[in-house]
């Protein structure tokens, strides 16, 4: 009998001695609060215990100290995270008493945004040249696919000579030897996100034919040799000058 006694001021003591933490948007059980890029998140920190009313309180994010004002230490204290950046996904808040930093309480972050494609991009690349087209995928959560188009019609990897590649930020669509009757065209790549639906970048290539390249080199030797040639006839002739009015 005794010892349940015990537990029961045991469970008591562990009760009280807290922190909590009230969030806007609120939190869920795992303690996770759900938002998005561009809003604000609002934080709330209160002691549990009366007699820790003015008890100093710190927060921290992912291990680094926050810099609180001094009205906003003691008893209750806020942090607004305004606005929401990519940055801030998985970023997990803690708050603890400053006098005992086993008593803390945290909620993280988790900011869902949809991959940023939209309009369209012009490209120009010359015949015989590699073509190189990459559309930003990066979202939380994930997309779940994404597909490409020419001329409205789905790519034909093979026929085209593509290969693409996808780590999760870019879907990459290149080719070797760009052909204006294979290759020119309207690219589309498209993104299906859970979350955000279809989204979809345009990418207008136009082949163009190849420039002659000429050496650089030995057309900046040339035109030195030029001018050293021409800067020392132009002293000869001076002398010559000099000579005759004497």
């Amino acid at each position: 009998m005794p010892s349940c006694c015990f537990l029961v001021l045991a469970l008591c003591a562990a009760q009280t001695l807290c922190v909590t933490i009230d969030s806007v948007p609120g939190v869920d059980g795992k303690g996770v609060i759900l938002t998005e890029l561009e809003t604000t998140v609002s934080l709330v920190c209160r002691s549990g215990r009366s007699e820790d009313e003015g008890a100093e309180l710190v927060w921290l994010r992912n291990g680094a100290t926050v810099t609180l004002g001094e009205g906003n230490r003691k008893g209750q204290s806020g942090v607004c995270v305004m606005p929401v950046i990519h940055q801030d996904n998985g970023a997990t808040f803690t708050c603890r008493l400053s006098a005992n930093a086993t008593v803390e309480a945290s909620v993280t972050l988790n900011v869902t945004y949809p991959p940023m494609l939209s309009g369209s991009e012009a490209v120009r690349v010359e015949d015989d040249s590699p073509l190189v087209l990459d559309c930003e995928t990066f979202a939380n959560p994930p997309v779940s696919s994404v597909r490409w188009t020419l001329n409205g019609s789905a790519l034909d990897l093979l026929a085209g000579g593509f290969s693409m590649t996808q780590d999760g930020f870019t879907s990459q669509l290149s080719a070797d030897k760009a052909e204006k009757s294979k290759h020119e065209g309207l690219y589309r790549c498209i993104a299906d996100s859970p979350v955000y639906g279809i989204k979809s970048r345009d990418f207008l290539v136009t082949v163009t034919e190849k420039t002659p390249k000429f050496p650089l080199i030995p057309l900046i030797a040339g035109a030195v040799v030029l001018c050293l040639s021409g800067l020392l006839a132009v002293v000869s002739r001076w002398k010559k000058i000099i000579k005759c009015c004497k």
